[in-house]
């Protein structure tokens, strides 16, 4: 199966060509708006280990694509692939161009979008899409797809649940892209709705400041961050009352030092801390040999167990060796084997909410420093 990975040298687009890289059921074309980058990446993916099979190292093509020329699908339907992996954010700034694209040539489309509204509205597409025969699926990363498979996995076990509460804290040493800050940084101080012990309210970005006291991971602040989960997992488990997603930085003075920009912003002081994304993220770099590789991952459920008594689900997840990116590559790593074992029949436009199981991310993982553990209450 020809996959086309565009944004294929970023930070998550390099880790989803080094592992289907090694599929034999997959052709992968690299591509991007760069030459060297993309040969740089096709080279180490050919050495012996890079990570690619002799057959899947002899296939991997490169092409220089710019997904807002107007001729995408025309370029498209010239390297006819029959799949679409898009990772060069932020979605914040995108419209679904490129996943017409894709339906114009008969490609299933995937995207690791966590911008609330691109996710939360891809389903305009639903139409095209299943006239196309063609899977549309935005938001393959760690929200809404690996959040929303915590929830799924562990629903069964409850009568009615009531609260979800998720968090990442990444490690200060692993790598960060542009497109991922700009995203952060859009909605920092900005306000967003959010559903609040059975109201929906306005609350604002990086505010609202908790610690999560991890094991593996010492202390973290976190906080509120507007993601497609805020929507979605409501909307997908109507008992929820309560559902909030926070983010943390491992360095207290980058983490704080953001919570007091957010109030300059909340304040109207600064109208968009994106616009300063390149110089904060070179800042951060400076500081990036503090802290440590590590990163988590955190999805708390609460509700009333099928025994009747309050129960309570606190998954974690801990990534060490700098493997923390990997997470939210892999919903799309599943997805697209499914495709190339032909196991993944049918077609549609849908945000990737309950889409691939826990039990494939786990499997996914194996190989990689990666761990997640459950502990389960009764109060």
């Amino acid at each position: 199966m020809r996959v086309l990975l565009i944004g294929a040298a970023g930070q998550f687009g390099s880790r989803i060509a080094s592992v289907l890289a090694g599929d034999p059921r997959i052709a992968l074309i690299l591509v991007g708006r760069r030459r060297d980058t993309l040969e740089a990446l096709a080279s180490a993916l050919r050495r012996p280990d890079g990570g690619a099979s002799s057959a899947a190292a002899r296939s991997i093509e490169i092409a220089v694509v710019d997904v807002d020329a107007p001729d995408l699908a025309a370029r498209l339907r010239a390297l006819s692939p029959a799949l679409v992996i898009h990772t060069a954010g932020p979605f914040q700034r995108r419209d679904y161009r490129v996943a017409r694209a894709c339906l114009a040539v008969g490609a299933h489309y995937l995207d690791l979008a966590d911008a609330r509204a691109f996710v939360g509205g891809i389903a305009a597409l639903d139409a095209d899409a299943k006239a196309a025969g063609c899977w549309v699926v935005s938001g393959a990363s760690s929200v809404p797809a690996l959040s929303s498979a915590v929830v799924a996995a562990f629903e069964p076990r409850f009568a009615r649940m009531q609260r979800v509460v998720s968090a990442i804290a990444p490690g200060n040493r692993t790598d960060r892209g542009l497109a991922t800050t700009r995203a952060i940084l859009g909605y920092v101080g900005q306000p967003f709705r959010s559903l609040v012990d059975g109201q929906w309210r306005n609350v604002h970005g990086w505010q609202s400041l908790r610690r999560w006291d991890a094991d593996a991971l010492g202390t973290r602040w976190l906080a509120r961050c507007d993601v497609p989960d805020l929507d979605l997992l409501p909307a997908r488990w109507p008992t929820l009352m309560h559902c909030e997603f926070r983010a943390g930085l491992e360095l207290r003075r980058m983490h704080h030092g953001l919570w007091l920009a957010s109030w300059a912003v909340r304040a109207g002081l600064l109208r968009d801390l994106s616009v300063f994304a390149e110089l904060l993220l070179g800042l951060s770099r400076v500081w990036q040999d503090g802290g440590s590789d590590r990163g988590g991952m955190r999805v708390v459920i609460e509700g009333e167990g099928r025994d009747g008594r309050p129960l309570r689900i606190d998954w974690q997840l801990v990534a060490g060796s700098g493997h923390g990116p990997q997470v939210p590559a892999t919903a799309a790593v599943i997805l697209a084997r499914r495709l190339a074992a032909g196991t993944w029949p049918g077609a549609g436009a849908l945000p990737c909410v309950d889409v691939p199981r826990l039990d494939e991310f786990d499997a996914a993982w194996a190989g990689f420093d990666i761990h997640t553990s459950v502990v389960e209450t009764h109060d």
